[in-house]
């Protein structure tokens, strides 16, 4: 086994399951095996020496077949459930980790890519793990099972697969390097593309405004077209190692089978044994060859598993030692947010696709109860400050801290669940209003949802439409205004009840009705809560405790005075 399939084993658990199981029925394959090639022999003889073939012997050799195919059904079906479950336990890993250190963590990667990796990556383990183990499992134990009941019946032919038995691994592996190799570049080839694709389209309209929309096709063409030739190229080596492979196993079962014709010929073998070897001499090379055939299929899944571990290991901090479950019994608890006080000391924060830093050097402190507004420039580093205390940045030096704790070393669960985030333009789903609302928590009454839709001024528009509460949106809120999709997203929060508040820009692009209804909720929604509060408009500076200036990635002197930061700004 290569080291990533030792740590695939290792790291999931249905998959030692599924080797456990697999070897187990393939033992019962394999005495299935020699059961019919046994009783087939029985029969074919008898009746080639005109003797009547026995009802029994008919009905066994009919019970061995369905024994034989249940078995072959147990095996994929058990297969595909342990894909299924690695599947599944990859990506809880993988979001996992996107979840607890936040994408920013792993900017190194495009985001197109780690798509591409939870998707369509993922899905090539279906391949390693129904195909590959399967077979490998019983590669290792049909051979020996028929070769030693071969020793039994006749030595000289057992010998002679002995010899020829280790040909076809040999020949396997020689062409199975080659193909790791190309199936590797075809993977990378194949994630570019999808991370460039993403690119290209969430940059469409400033393509089309530059004029650059026909090179970036063009582009995309060239590089599915350099995939596509990729895939071409592996496929042929996949073809032409299924035909060396065939070659090498008939030559092999004609060793076998032309000094056991002589044989009977001659009279030094009755028929029924010679039946016997010939049927079982195929079956001790088939599993080796479905082996290298399932190979090719499933060196895709093994170029996928080294990418999800490299992308997991990306994600530590150069000293976190351990396993994930290690790490996460050292995660701390969160402390109470009514009473913790917030701290930057000396952040900087920096992006692989920006020169120059987002926050360099950044100090605040926010004070339990205080409101702090945030005003600036766009792309002054705003919003990633915001990201900073909620975890999803993580600084390339300084320390974000909650009551004196590294943030990072946080349970992030528990310190979000404390944490109501507003985002300047909320994600609504194709769900009804009311879910959309129970986002901030899942398990509240209607009665709580209603109250929280009314202290957020937006109860009046939801129950005008046309099923209220339990209107189905359209996708990311269709139907609604930005204020309305506002006024959701602050119900969002005043239903979670958190004692820390973040709010980015939550009166932005509001007429001024819709702004002064948001406004007023907002306001509402910070009484009595620790609140940091990015403002573009005026309207909530004057109830903000301080307001405090960023400006290309720096903080300029915090005012005391709201009323006189309102002023400036």
């Amino acid at each position: 086994m290569q080291p990533v399939e030792r740590r695939l084993m290792r790291e999931v658990p249905a998959l030692r399951r599924h080797m456990t199981y697999s070897t187990a029925l393939a033992l019962l394959g394999a005495a299935t095996v020699v059961a019919q090639a046994g009783l087939l022999a029985k029969v074919c003889a008898d009746g080639f020496a005109g003797h009547a073939v026995r009802d029994t012997a008919l009905v066994a050799l009919a019970a061995v077949l369905t024994l034989r195919a249940l078995l072959a059904w147990a095996r994929g079906t058990l297969a595909q459930r342990a894909a299924a479950d690695a599947k599944h336990t990859l990506r809880e890993r993988i979001t996992g980790r996107l979840r607890r250190t936040g994408p920013l963590r792993l900017a190194a990667r495009r985001h197109g890519e780690t798509a591409t990796l939870l998707t369509r990556g993922l899905d090539a383990l279906d391949a390693y793990v129904v195909g590959y183990l399967t077979t490998m499992t019983a590669a290792a134990v049909v051979p020996l099972a028929v070769t030693a009941w071969l020793w039994w019946t006749d030595w000289t032919s057992a010998l002679i697969v002995v010899v020829t038995l280790p040909l076809i691994p040999v020949f396997g592996a020689l062409v199975g390097m080659h193909t790791a190799q190309r199936t590797a570049r075809q993977w990378r080839l194949l994630s570019r593309l999808g991370g460039h694709f993403l690119d290209v389209v969430a940059g469409l309209p400033t393509l089309r405004a530059f004029g650059r929309e026909v090179h970036q096709t063009r582009v995309v063409g060239e590089m599915a077209d350099a995939h596509r030739r990729a895939t071409v190229r592996t496929l042929r080596v996949a073809f032409l190692s299924s035909l060396v492979l065939e070659t090498v196993a008939t030559l092999s079962v004609a060793l076998v089978a032309v000094p056991v014709g002589l044989r009977l010929l001659a009279g030094e073998l009755d028929l029924r044994t010679a039946l016997t070897v010939l049927f079982l001499a195929p079956e001790a090379y088939l599993p080796l060859r479905a082996a290298g055939a399932a190979f090719h299929d499933s060196a895709e899944g093994i170029a996928v598993a080294e990418r999800v571990f490299a992308l997991l290991d990306e994600g530590d901090d150069q000293h976190d030692e351990g396993t994930v479950p290690q790490r996460a019994a050292r995660l701390l608890a969160a402390p109470d947010g009514r009473t913790a006080r917030l701290r930057l000391d000396r952040v900087t924060v920096r992006y692989p696709d920006r020169p120059v830093p987002a926050l360099h050097d950044v100090s605040l402190t926010v004070r339990p109860g205080e409101h702090v507004a945030l005003v600036g420039p766009s792309g002054a580093g705003k919003s990633t400050l915001l990201s900073l205390l909620l975890g999803f940045a993580v600084p390339a030096s300084g320390r974000v801290t909650v009551d004196g704790t590294d943030l990072g070393a946080l349970d992030a669960d528990a310190w979000r669940a404390q944490v109501a985030w507003v985002p300047q333009r909320p994600h609504l789903f194709a769900v009804s209003v009311a879910d959309n609302i129970r986002l901030g928590r899942p398990h509240a009454d209607i009665a709580e949802v209603r109250a929280a839709a009314r202290a957020a001024c937006a109860d009046r528009f939801v129950e005008a439409l046309p099923n209220g509460y339990d209107t189905v949106l359209g996708e990311q809120g269709a139907g609604l205004s930005a204020g309305q999709r506002q006024r959701i997203a602050l119900a969002r929060a005043f239903l979670k009840d958190a004692p820390v508040l973040l709010l980015d820009e939550p009166t932005a692009h509001l007429d001024p009705e819709s702004e002064a209804a948001v406004t007023r909720a907002t306001v509402a929604l910070m009484r009595g809560r620790t609140a940091v509060v990015v403002a573009h408009r005026t309207s909530l500076l004057p109830h903000a405790d301080r307001i405090v200036t960023v400006r290309a990635g720096a903080l300029v002197a915090p005012r005391a005075d709201a009323t006189e930061g309102l002023l400036a700004s």
